[in-house]
Parts: structure tokens; C-alpha cells; sequence
């Protein structure tokens, strides 16, 4: 008895073909979107005579910068002031993270408080901040709080030495001096000490139950042992004073009041949120949690600082990566008081005197998006840390 014939089907009428097909044809239809993009690009560039390229980077900028974290004048080049930029936003992005990280978990835990003024207090500061958009925000710091300043000549001042007018915060400089140098490598020293205590502190725990206090311990170190160095080398630290010369100090470090707008109004901003991400992360700690702790005596403080938060963690670090990143992202919006990030003078004054404007723009996103991932990069490898582990 013969078999009969297996009936084949027809290619184009098999789904996984007809898939290939179509991604095919929408892969050929987005690079020739893109090569008729960049053809039309080039095409109008050179019809207004601008030359394409990297090249700009090596000529003068010709314009100064208000705060710069290294050596940069008007006959600085345009990749200088990239530079400039960059370490201006990295500033102002690490101080806002700091700042809204110990502010958030503040309010968050104080939401949480028996204290009825307390709770009331946070929830108000939450939902005031949280709803009013962070343009606005900006603008009043710097309008409506630092603008209101007195001039110089008649300056707040706190012991002589540190300054608030109208023009910023004027602090004293630190000026090191020979030997000071040993006061650094005790720095460095305490805090490797610190991270070895830290994993030794814990295994200790785990073998035998018993707590060193590692942060008093740390605390001693990180203080102690460079101040011992400090005083043992002879005080190598002098201090430049600021002086009011003219209509102007000199001397010491000036903040200026650009900075501290934009750094209070990303903080306070960011903080409202992760106010909200660290009250849900505590109250997604089973109650029997706290329940057990209490039973076996343990005080309020220690049950909230080693049971209820490295629990809580879990849920709050994957909240808390997206509250950084935007926090970084919003920090463009400084040109709106004219703060010298990537944005205003690289984006903004390169752009315009140089018309560069497909490089210096593809550098920007470059960089926000390299900030990006390198922060989602370290809060995942925190977060793989903060996960329960199997037994």
C-alpha cells in the first residue's frame, strides 16, 4: 500500500516567512527613512555653507563661563568648554541625588511617625512639592528667594567669614600646605578601613551572632585617624578669607546663586517622590516583621534600621534608579536661570556661534544617555545586593 504524498505549504503562505518578510521591509524602509534623512541634512548644510565634523572642538570658544571646576577662559576651545559643561552638570546632579536621597528618606520614615504633627507635616511637604511642576520651582528659588538678597556691601554674614548676598554664598578656601598630603592618605586609609570592618563586622555576626558597632566605629575612623595625622603633621591647612574690596568680594569660594537655586529645586523636588517610594517600601514590610522584633526587645530605632529598611529596600532601589535618573535629566532645565551646564553653554552658546548643531546636539544626548546607563548600571548592581537570597 503506498503512502500518500505529504502535501507541502506553499512558502509564502508559512507565518514565520511572511514575518521575516515583513521585518525585513520595515528594516529597509527605516535605513532608507535614515539615508534620505541625513542626505537632506547634509544637503541643506552645505547649502548654507556649514562644514560637517568635529573639527569646531580645537577652535575658541570666545565667551567666558561663570562657574568653571577647572582652568577655562574666553581663548579656551569649544572642547573645553564640553568639559566645562559636563562637570557642571555631574556637580549639580551628584549634590541634588545626595541631597533628595537624605531629605526623601527622611520625610518617608516621618510619614510613618505616631507623631500626628510630624506625619501631617511630611504629608504636606510631599504633596506641596510634589505638584507643583519643577520649572516653577526653579524659578522661585532663584527669583523669588536669592534674588531677594542684599547686595554685597550689605551681606548676611555669619562669624566674618562666610557671606550670602544677592551675587551667591562666599565661603572661605582651603588653601593646603606642604604635608597636607598626609591628611589625604589618611582619608584614603580610614575609609578602605572602614570597608574591611564593614565585611568583617558581618561575618563575625553571621558565625556568632554577635554586632560590633560598626558605625561608631567607622565614624571614629573616618574622623579620628586623619585628624590624629592632621594635628600630628603639624596643621597643614590654611584658609583664604573672603574680603569685601569695591562693590565685590575676593578671596574664598563663591556659590553662585544659580547653583543653589537649581540644586534646592531638583532636591527638594526629587525628595517629595522618594518621600512617597520609601513610605510604600517600609509599609510592604510584613507587619510580623516589626511584630518579632519588638517581642524579643528589640528598640524602635535598631527595628527600623536593621529590620524594616534592608527589607523595604527590595522595593524601593528599582523606584529609586528612576528617581536619579530623572533627577539628572531634569537638571537641563538650568537654562531657564542661565545655570552654565552641558546644556546652556555647550548646547546652547557653542551651538549657536558655531552652528554645529547635528555634532553638538548628537554629543549632548551622548552624555545624558552615557550618565544614564552608567547610574542604572550601579543601582542594579545595588539592588542584585538588597535581594533575598535562597538558602
Amino acid at each position: 500500500m503506498s503512502t500518500p504524498p505529504i502535501e507541502r505549504t506553499p512558502l509564502w503562505r508559512r507565518p514565520a516567512f511572511r514575518a521575516l518578510i515583513i521585518q525585513a521591509l520595515l528594516l529597509a524602509g527605516l535605513v532608507a527613512l535614515i539615508a534620505m534623512m541625513i542626505g537632506n541634512a547634509l544637503t541643506n548644510l552645505e547649502a548654507r555653507g556649514i562644514t560637517t565634523g568635529f573639527a569646531f572642538l580645537g577652535e575658541r570658544s570666545g565667551f567666558s563661563i561663570p562657574q568653571t571646576l577647572i582652568d577655562y577662559s574666553g581663548d579656551s576651545s569649544y572642547a573645553r568648554t564640553f568639559v566645562v559643561g559636563l562637570l557642571n552638570t555631574l556637580l549639580v546632579s551628584a549634590l541634588g541625588i545626595i541631597a533628595a536621597t537624605l531629605i526623601g528618606f527622611a520625610v518617608g520614615i516621618a510619614r510613618l511617625s505616631p507623631n500626628w504633627l510630624l506625619a501631617r507635616l511630611a504629608a504636606a511637604f510631599v504633596e506641596i512639592f510634589r505638584n507643583i511642576p519643577l520649572l516653577v520651582q526653579i524659578l522661585f528659588w532663584y527669583f523669588a528667594v536669592l534674588q531677594a538678597l542684599p547686595s554685597p556691601r550689605q551681606s548676611l554674614s555669619l562669624f566674618e567669614a562666610f557671606f550670602l548676598n544677592v551675587r551667591g554664598l562666599i565661603v572661605p578656601a582651603p588653601v593646603p600646605e606642604p604635608g597636607f598630603g598626609l591628611t589625604q592618605l589618611a582619608v584614603l586609609v580610614a575609609v578602605v578601613a572602614v570597608v574591611v570592618l564593614g565585611r568583617y563586622a558581618k561575618r563575625l555576626q553571621q558565625r556568632t551572632g554577635k554586632a560590633l558597632p560598626v558605625y561608631w566605629l567607622g565614624a571614629g575612623l573616618i574622623i579620628g585617624l586623619p585628624l590624629v595625622v592632621f594635628l600630628a603633621s603639624g596643621m597643614p591647612l590654611g584658609w583664604e578669607t573672603p574680603a569685601l574690596k569695591g562693590f565685590n568680594f575676593a578671596g574664598g569660594v563663591t556659590i553662585i546663586p544659580e547653583l543653589m537655586a537649581l540644586w534646592l529645586a531638583l532636591s527638594i523636588y526629587t525628595a517629595s517622590f522618594i518621600a512617597e517610594i520609601v513610605r510604600s517600601g517600609i509599609q510592604s514590610v510584613p507587619k510580623g516583621q516589626v511584630e518579632a522584633s519588638r517581642a524579643i526587645g528589640l528598640p524602635g530605632n535598631i527595628t527600623l534600621r536593621k529590620v524594616v529598611i534592608p527589607q523595604a529596600m527590595r522595593v524601593i532601589v528599582p523606584q529609586l534608579t528612576s528617581q536619579y535618573l530623572n533627577l539628572i535629566k531634569n537638571s537641563s532645565l538650568a537654562t531657564a536661570i542661565g545655570y552654565p551646564d552641558l546644556v546652556a553653554v555647550f548646547a546652547g552658546t557653542s551651538l549657536n556661534q558655531t552652528g554645529q548643531a547635528i555634532e553638538i546636539i548628537a554629543m549632548t544626548m551622548a552624555v545624558y544617555l552615557t550618565i544614564s546607563l552608567v547610574v542604572s548600571a550601579l543601582m542594579n548592581v545595588y539592588n542584585a545586593r538588597t535581594l533575598l537570597k535562597e538558602r
